[in-house]
């Protein structure tokens, strides 16, 4: 049993620069947690929120009110933790607490478990049952939001590798993907300055096509050399683009309107055409409907993947799995503000057959603990970046457990 005898926050920064709150749990066997939540810049209008009424001095003054209460408090389960959590805040979708708190309390509680059982956060996470690795899913030239709107239009490009011997050699056959996609651009791209957006992914001034054709062209060029397969995959970001009012998709850099009917067929052109494996959000998060028609059509040839649509919930994944709106599913825990509930999510995720994503956030933070969700999680991919500090540290604790504690295998897709 753990009981906690210390709650502290203090103020710190995202990689975009934006803030959040490093919560640091102490146990009373001396153990000390911390963590802090990650803030995403497409967000899904279910998520929980950062900050109670996006105001960090209330997180910090309700971080201060249930710290009063933790302090004593003893716990057997990252369940038992989590639901006293859930209590404390009182709303059900921690409105009080905001995820910065609720998660960072939940994260640092979960590291003091692990410390205290001398097992890795994966152990305790998963009961014991982690058996496999990820597969790192890596953005290489991105767009939308994370660009402020001056790359391509489509969110993200991204690559992964579908099997490896190691996650090392995943990783760096990723990282050579990304280089070798830098080079082109700099050579077919007379703007091109090696700028990066907010995750590491290169910009452009070349539209989208341009775009996939030149990490197509990455990818075979990588693949030549180290014998590693790659699949191809996009995350439209389709919430983005999407203006409720016309009820269209916007394309702002070609000036282009599409209705649903037209985005439904634009997705499966882009499927066809390019040989996508992965499209993650290609329509607007609460079209389930279309979501299904587009899993049927193409769900054979590629992992039509929910994020704003799910956003981690387990009602909205409940969901989807009855209108089969998906194959895949996006895993945020900050979205949902605890790990019990991404868990929850992830649990309904599975009887629906659905592939799990764990994903890192465009604002994150150097804490290395996702890796260990990932994992316990028995996540397939895991979506988190190919540079940056914030994002490499995760990916260097997977291969940090990979050869400290071994017996896990890396995972293979086959689509």
């Amino acid at each position: 049993m753990v009981e906690i005898s210390d709650v502290r926050g203090t103020l710190v920064y995202t990689s975009r620069g934006s803030y959040s709150i490093e919560v640091i749990l102490v146990s009373k066997k001396g153990f000390v947690g911390r963590f802090a939540s990650p803030s995403g810049a497409s967000t899904g209008e279910k998520e929980v929120p950062m900050f109670p009424d996006n105001d960090v001095g209330k997180a910090f003054k309700a971080l201060s009110m249930v710290s009063k209460k933790l302090v004593g408090f003893n716990f057997e389960s990252q369940e038992e933790l989590d639901s006293f959590i859930d209590e404390l805040d009182g709303t059900g979708s921690y409105e009080k607490l905001g995820a910065a708190v609720s998660l960072g309390l939940s994260m640092a509680g979960a590291e003091i478990s692990a410390m205290e059982m001398g097992v890795p956060l994966y152990h305790w996470l998963s009961n014991g049952h982690a058996s496999r690795l990820p597969l790192p899913l890596g953005n290489i030239i991105g767009g939308g939001k994370h660009a402020r709107g001056r790359s391509i239009d489509i969110q993200e490009i991204l690559v992964f590798p579908r099997e490896a011997r190691s996650y090392q050699e995943a990783f760096d056959s990723l990282v050579k993907v990304h280089k070798t996609a830098g080079m082109i651009l700099g050579k077919k791209d007379k703007c091109f300055t090696g700028g990066k957006n907010d995750e590491g992914a290169w910009t452009t001034s070349l539209n989208d096509e341009e775009a996939l054709e030149i990490v197509i062209e990455a990818m075979d060029i990588v693949s030549d050399e180290t014998g590693m397969k790659f699949s191809l995959g996009v995350d439209v970001a389709a919430s983005s683009l999407w203006d409720r009012e016309l009820g269209k998709y916007y394309y702002p850099r070609r000036n282009l309107y599409r209705d649903g009917e037209e985005q439904l067929n634009y997705i499966l052109e882009l499927i066809d055409k390019y040989e996508l494996k992965y499209v993650e959000d290609p329509l607007e998060e609460n079209d389930f409907t279309g979501f299904a028609r587009l899993t049927e059509e193409a769900g054979d040839k590629a992992f039509i993947v929910g994020d704003d649509l799910f956003v981690t919930n387990k009602s909205r994944v409940s969901l989807g799995v009855e209108k089969k709106s998906a194959n895949a599913i996006i895993i945020k825990p900050n979205q949902v503000g605890d790990l019990t509930k991404a868990r929850d999510a992830v649990a309904e995720a599975g009887r629906g057959g659905l592939l799990i994503v764990v994903s890192h956030r465009s604002g994150e933070t150097p804490y290395p603990q996702l890796a260990h969700v990932a994992i316990a999680f028995g996540a397939t991919l895991f979506k988190c970046g190919v540079v940056g500090g914030e994002r490499v540290i995760k990916h260097n604790e997977i291969i940090r457990i990979e050869n400290e504690f071994g017996g896990l295998v890396p995972s293979s897709i086959n689509k």
